[in-house]
């Protein structure tokens, strides 16, 4: 298998810059820890007393020991584009979560190698057995944590980084699963995404990983025996049992464990979230109600439970329920990746690998020093596209509800269930003119409201009416015509001004009886309301404009920049033909990463086997052109293509494309892997 390039970024005035750094960052870490750094000492072949510094990051490399990393860096000795310096030493740094060390390996070349350890404070420690195996277990784990999903984002994040698959064989995962067994039950030292609020058992870093290599790989009956081997020290493993007999479709199996597990821990959340998963899957909305109702009440302060309710109303067009069940979400401030945080290099060097040289690819790209995509400013300000974590998912919840009712229907609802700012005005002054009633503004307060989470910043709504007027003038769309077709929502009284008592002081409040089964809208909630507002007045200026251009048989023109953020916009809305014809204006223009995995959505949504397979050749070369010869979400679909189909039609779809041999042998490795863990259809 032929390696990525070594991308390298030079510290030529100050060397050891990098790893001074890394080590006063330790103490800020709160995840999984950044991507490996690798550090060389180079200096000229005719000059020993000039030393330049070079690094990289990387994840997926076996850390085990002292001496696989080590092994790493002697890889790095030789470079065929570098041939007039030397390598004299190397500094393998790679985090352990667990303990909160940075194991480290120092390399002389020719000579010696010393491993230890540095903790947070910058002392040097002793690197024992025990602190391998941890730090082995989070290599792998951030291997999968930090690998990209095809769609580019992950890569574009952070510059200089190899990625490369840290279980390629069945050796490698019992090593893997073995760690994991015996490392099981400190997972919740390792925090976990950014949704839960509190890591537990079932729910972290380590968990997560190993559902994700357990689903990427199809190696189910490694999971099982793990999972039934931890069941027997904690009956709540069983939640994780359930969801890998899911996968490997053994549901008669799993709703037994699910039944039987429910009688000795009733109220475990994470099995009842399963089981109503389950039940919606099947379409049994009213079974999967009761189950997410069961785990509302038994984890109350987790966004989870809440968002699986509110699902479970959309799926039984419950439409006022859903709204009320979203607006109780307990929202968490996002909390980001561990990323490294380096100083400013002299220079960087990004090689291209001649393997991965593919023309379409390269051809149309930005050259250094060209002028950056022009982006109308209203597209510029689509905050929706920057949500993650819980924000991101209570926008998608109420984009689907949106999608099935539209928006006049939303925002009718919407004033049914929230108290509006204009009722509540006019009711209070309506009520301040009778004296002599006493009652507490705490009437209209929600009662399911949760006030534990973060309730957002506020940012957005402010913003909104000046992005849309730009986006209508500035787009030549008639801004009338816009405004009949959607309503702008209307502000609703938020439970924050009610609660703190911004409003003019009234002690004599009567009982506001216009209103008396409405909530309190949260202030987050609102805010998102006028972001799909937003979104959906610029999705609608841009198929208005397009019409438009179309009957006046004139070209709608847009930068690749653009048409991928309307992609983006149209896809997020649910308009995923409109949003597969603005990817492929994108791809038309340059090939875009997003773009091709967008329109490889499409593919799959149609069970276009050669469709699938050309975009992911292209998005595999593309990634190994970034120095990522690993995708846990590309593996996946690989693997399921090869299910479906055999890996012989796979394999000869492949090699049919008319595409350089070098560049198909990239995707091949991909059939290999499958072929190495046996997978389902890879005999055939």
């Amino acid at each position: 298998m032929v390696a990525p390039a070594v991308p390298e970024i030079y510290e030529e005035d100050e060397i050891f810059a990098a790893v001074d750094a890394r080590t006063e960052s330790l103490q800020s870490l709160r995840e999984l820890g950044p991507p490996d750094l690798v550090y060389l000492v180079k200096q000229p072949k005719t000059n020993a007393n000039r030393q330049t510094g070079v690094y990289h990051h990387v994840t997926g490399v076996d850390a085990s020991s002292s001496a696989s990393l080590a092994a790493y860096v002697n890889t790095l000795t030789f470079s065929p584009l570098d041939k007039t310096h030397k390598v004299v030493s190397g500094i393998y740094c790679c985090y352990n979560a667990f303990s909160h060390l940075d194991m480290r390996v120092e390399v002389k070349i020719p000579g010696s190698l010393e491993s230890y350890c540095i903790d947070e404070r910058g002392d040097k420690r002793v690197a024992t057995e025990a602190l391998w195996l941890e730090t082995f277990l989070c290599g792998v784990l951030r291997a999968y944590s930090y690998a990209d999903d095809g769609s580019g984002d992950a890569i574009r994040k952070i510059v200089g980084v190899r990625r490369f698959n840290p279980v390629t064989n069945t050796e490698m995962e019992h090593k893997f699963l073995d760690a994991a067994e015996r490392l099981f039950f400190l997972g919740r030292q390792l925090s976990s995404d950014p949704e839960t609020q509190v890591p537990s058992t079932v729910s972290n870093h380590l968990t997560a990983g190993l559902l994700k290599y357990i689903q990427t790989t199809g190696r189910y009956t490694s999971g099982v025996n793990l999972f039934e081997k931890l069941r027997t020290r904690d009956v709540e493993v069983s939640s994780l049992l359930a969801r890998v007999l899911l996968m490997a479709d053994e549901e008669v199996q799993a709703v037994r464990l699910m039944y039987d597990a429910l009688q000795d821990v009733p109220m475990d959340y994470a099995l009842l979230d399963c089981q109503a998963a389950f039940c919606m899957s099947k379409g049994e909305g009213e079974l999967a109600l009761e189950c997410a109702k069961r785990a509302v009440t038994a984890a109350p302060s987790e966004f989870s439970t809440w968002a699986r309710l509110a699902e479970v109303y959309v799926s039984l067009e419950q439409w006022d329920l859903a709204l009320l069940t979203l607006n109780s979400c307990p929202m968490f401030t996002y909390q980001d990746k561990d990323t490294p945080r380096m100083p400013q290099p002299s220079r960087i060097m990004l090689p291209i690998l001649a393997e991965s040289i593919l023309d379409e690819i390269d051809e149309g790209q930005p050259k250094q020093g060209d002028p950056h995509d022009y982006i109308h400013p209203s597209l510029r300000k689509l905050h929706a596209a920057s949500y993650q974590g819980t924000f991101l998912k209570a926008y998608n919840l109420l984009t689907k509800i949106a999608a099935s009712i539209g928006w006049d229907q939303l925002l009718k609802i919407r004033s049914e269930v929230f108290v509006m700012e204009e009722e509540y005005r006019v009711e209070r002054q309506h009520s301040t003119s009778k004296p002599g009633k006493t009652d507490s503004v705490a009437e209209i307060q929600s009662a399911e409201t949760n006030g534990n989470g973060e309730n957002g910043d506020g940012s957005g709504a402010e913003d909104v009416d000046s992005s849309a007027e730009t986006a209508a003038n500035g787009n030549g769309v008639n801004e009338e015509q816009v405004e009949s077709s959607i309503e702008k929502p209307e502000q609703s009284m938020a439970s924050e001004v009610v609660k703190s008592g911004n409003d003019d002081a009234d002690p004599s409040h009567s009982s506001y009886t216009q209103f008396k089964n409405k909530r309190l809208c949260e202030r987050w909630l609102d805010n998102l309301f006028m972001v799909l507002y937003e979104d959906l007045r610029i999705y609608t200026i841009w198929r208005t404009e397009m019409a438009q251009f179309r009957q006046q048989a004139i070209e709608y023109k847009k930068s690749a920049t653009e048409w991928e953020i309307l992609g983006e916009l149209a896809e997020r809305l649910h308009h995923f033909d409109e949003a597969i014809e603005a990817y492929q204006h994108c791809l038309s223009i340059r090939f875009s990463p997003k773009a091709m995995r967008g329109i490889l959505k499409l593919y799959e949504n149609r069970n276009d086997t050669r469709g699938m397979l050309g975009s992911l050749i292209r998005l595999i070369a593309w990634q190994y052109r970034w120095y990522s010869e690993f995708s846990p979400d590309l593996l996946y679909l690989i693997r399921k293509l090869i299910e479906d189909e055999g890996a012989v039609k796979v394999r000869s779809i492949v090699q049919a494309t008319n595409l350089p041999q070098p560049v198909l042998d990239l995707t091949h490795q991909y059939c290999q892997l499958c072929a190495t863990f046996r997978s389902s259809g890879s005999d055939a």
